[in-house]
């Protein structure tokens, strides 16, 4: 079967299938699915010294930032006085994947419409501004909208009512695993009876209160030289970088997407999620075994075997136990041979759920391109972890990519996508 078949035939009969048609990425890789994509390809380093507050007298300096983004031209005045900065970031990433989809502003039928996003750290600038007035100010009052700006839900509740996504919505909260976990609870959506679903996730963990809440895990990096600072994976990982962004997916059901013509990306065909039951502490590295778990799962129900599987974008934490633990995870799943690695982390920082959604971006824009793009690191692998990571850029052979990730206290999510066929390559002048 070729892939045009592949997408365009149901070998399923009458089961309901979902695919990306829109993309929408704000994370420091850049503004829209182009921005990132040239970063990803040109392995440009994103990360630098923290600005949205001062950092001085943290041991963690370094973060990765969105570039350039100006809220006020996605938000209008009334929603910026009430929402955070990652609520904000939502806003900006949803209208850039309902253009890139070619769909309204507006839901046309919202009752057939909804959104389904992840969280990690909620709304953590506005409250900390707040708090910082009731503690610190003579009228020890917060603004009406401490209320609602820092939940977790806040995006999602923001996104549906302006654009009207009144169908079955809801937020996911699994650390770094829920951007891959709303991939899939979008597809059962559209399964359901749904015809467009939004899902996907940003994250602005960038503030004193949530700094610090990050530090206590004892996994961040404290090496202040961004080059050295990230480097999952390598005899030299000591941590991760923190950062804000990701990204947000048009997912739609199959037939509505060809109906109106649209471009596919790719369709989510597998995806699986597991539970380690501990705690994440000082001597933890995550179960190999439930994490592998879920990858096999995901792999059979897609359909796919293990040597089909053209890249695996890993979870990549940077904390050498955890980046053994995962290598382990794979090999179990592969053997002695696992498919390419491919992990762009270093550039951009980990953003926390919005990190796992911006590697589906990555890999559903991979397949779009007919271009596998080579790792960014690791430099020198350390023991436990020589993976076959991809050092140049090479052509998928069936178009399947498989997107791993972990959260915090045993969360495990594995997501399989099929690529859409190629555009035809340009014929040399």
């Amino acid at each position: 079967m070729t892939a045009s078949e592949a997408l365009t035939a149901d070998p399923d009969g009458d089961r309901v299938r979902a695919v990306v048609t829109g993309i929408g990425v704000v994370a420091p890789s850049g503004i829209g699915v182009d921005a990132h994509w040239r970063t990803v390809t040109g392995g440009i380093r994103r990360t630098g010294p923290i600005t949205l507050f001062d950092p001085t007298g943290y041991p963690t300096r370094v973060g990765g930032e969105v570039p350039g983004f100006h809220p006020a031209a996605y938000v209008d005045t009334r929603q910026l006085v009430q929402t955070d900065r990652w609520t904000q970031l939502g806003f900006a990433a949803t209208a850039l994947a309902l253009a890139d989809a070619g769909l309204p502003d507006r839901a046309p039928d919202p009752y057939a419409w909804a959104v389904i996003l992840a969280s990690s750290s909620g709304g953590n600038l506005f409250g900390q501004r707040e708090l910082q007035r009731l503690w610190g100010g003579p009228s020890r009052t917060v603004g009406a909208y401490q209320s609602i700006a820092w939940f977790y839900a806040a995006s999602v509740g923001q996104l549906s009512i302006h654009h009207q996504f009144k169908g079955p919505s809801g937020v996911l909260a699994a650390e770094a695993a829920g951007g891959l976990d709303s991939l899939a609870h979008a597809v059962r959506t559209i399964r359901r009876g749904t015809s467009v679903v939004i899902a996907g996730a940003t994250e602005c963990p960038l503030s004193p209160y949530a700094l610090a809440c990050q530090l206590r895990s004892g996994l961040l990096s404290d090496i202040d030289e961004p080059a050295a600072a990230y480097r999952p994976f390598d005899r030299a990982a000591g941590g991760y970088v923190p950062a804000e962004g990701g990204a947000v997916f048009v997912v739609e059901e199959r037939e509505h997407a060809l109906a109106r013509g649209a471009r596919i990306y790719g369709e989510v065909t597998g995806w699986a999620a597991t539970h380690d039951a501990v705690h994440t502490g000082p001597g933890t590295a995550g179960d190999p075994a439930t994490y592998a778990r879920a990858m096999r799962l995901a792999l059979e129900r897609s359909g796919n075997t293990a040597d089909e599987v053209d890249m695996v974008v890993p979870d990549a934490l940077g904390v050498p136990r955890y980046d053994r633990s995962e290598a382990t995870a794979l090999r179990a799943v592969f053997g002695d041979r696992p498919p390419p690695v491919s992990t762009h982390k270093s550039l951009t920082g980990r953003a926390h759920q919005g990190g796992s959604a911006l590697d589906a971006a990555t890999a559903l824009l991979a397949l779009h391109h007919d271009t596998l793009p080579a790792s960014a690191g690791p430099t020198d692998p350390a023991p436990g972890c020589e993976l076959d990571f991809l050092r140049a850029p090479r052509q998928p052979r069936h178009r399947v990519a498989l997107v791993c990730a972990r959260g915090f206290d045993g969360f495990n999510s594995a997501v399989v996508l099929r690529g859409a066929p190629p555009a035809p390559r340009s014929a040399p002048d």
